[in-house]
């Protein structure tokens, strides 16, 4: 079965198709194509609140290659999130509209507890039932935080904290303010150690940058540590020296300092980095609409 999934983020956009394979009773996600294209759609809206003429045209364009490539690969079945950015443009709606019509592609605005759901989702089988964690998805326009505890989640909240929206000096001290207090009064009756789990494009690459291993936790010192690292380099020296990508190499720091505070908040001194996302959560709830007997719905 081929399965395929678009995230429309804030910084970027991506496409991921896969088939799934079952081998010696192991789902296995086999990636056949994947796709990163830094459209900034948060750019325009978290400063004029709209998506411009000149990005509505290329998301466009964007959705129309995606779309030969869906009918190429043949896919089954697919699904389109957009989040932040796109939920919050005055245009978003009839942009998403537009597409459906023009390109028969249909895109779902989903809302940030959604989004925690299919990420949290995508993260499950990496830890262990008996520990408690504190789930870090940074985008570039809001942050998931879900809390973790004996493998079931028992909080969830989405704050309009993220990388673009710190780069472009539109995040508010009252959000940040509301977002402390919460972790605190969540993690306040935690009677065992809280580890956080790190999902997102920023953590990964600080992840590889520190040198770890698949499945390695990462101290919250360690962190601080790359992005004094990072935070030293100019621009030039972050795309030549460290090979990030234009659109990676200015958001970075913003988005670490929401890891970093949200692991103070917390108390996590670790963190762990499943390298999965938003499209990993989307392919796991396809394949369980497509497979099991009773048709699950995501409204």
């Amino acid at each position: 079965m081929k399965l395929a999934a678009i995230d429309i983020g804030s910084n970027a956009i991506r496409l991921q198709v896969t088939t799934t394979i079952t081998s010696k009773g192991q789902l296995h996600f086999k990636k056949l194509e994947y796709v990163r294209f830094p459209l900034r759609l948060g750019q325009d809206v978290f400063n004029s609140g709209t998506i411009s003429a000149a990005k509505k045209s290329k998301f466009k364009k964007l959705m129309r290659a995606f779309k030969i490539l869906l009918d190429l690969y043949e896919v089954n079945d697919y699904m389109a999130c957009a989040t932040s950015a796109m939920r919050e443009a005055k245009n978003g709606a009839d942009i998403i509209k537009e597409v459906q019509e023009e390109l028969d592609l249909k895109i779902k605005i989903i809302d940030g507890v959604k989004e925690a759901l299919l990420i949290n989702n995508a993260i499950s089988s990496f830890l262990d039932k008996k520990k408690s964690y504190i789930h870090i998805d940074v985008g570039g326009g809001s942050t998931e935080l879900n809390l973790l505890k004996g493998g079931k989640k028992i909080a969830s909240r989405s704050f309009k904290i993220g990388s673009v929206r710190r780069l472009e000096h539109n995040d508010s001290p009252v959000i940040w303010k509301n977002m402390s207090k919460w972790i605190k009064e969540k993690v306040a009756d935690s009677k065992t150690p809280i580890t956080a789990v790190g999902t997102g494009g920023n953590i990964n690459k600080i992840f590889d940058l520190a040198e770890k291993a698949e499945g390695d936790k990462m101290s919250l010192a360690k962190v601080k540590e790359v992005q004094k690292y990072i935070r030293d380099m100019t621009m030039e020296e972050r795309i030549n020296d460290l090979q990030l990508n234009p659109d990676r190499a200015d958001v970075i720091i913003p988005a670490s300092d929401i890891y970093i505070a949200v692991m103070e908040w917390a108390g996590a001194h670790n963190i762990i980095v499943p390298a999965v996302g938003l499209k990993d959560g989307i392919m796991q709830y396809l394949y369980e609409r497509n497979t099991v007997k009773e048709k699950i719905k995501f409204s």
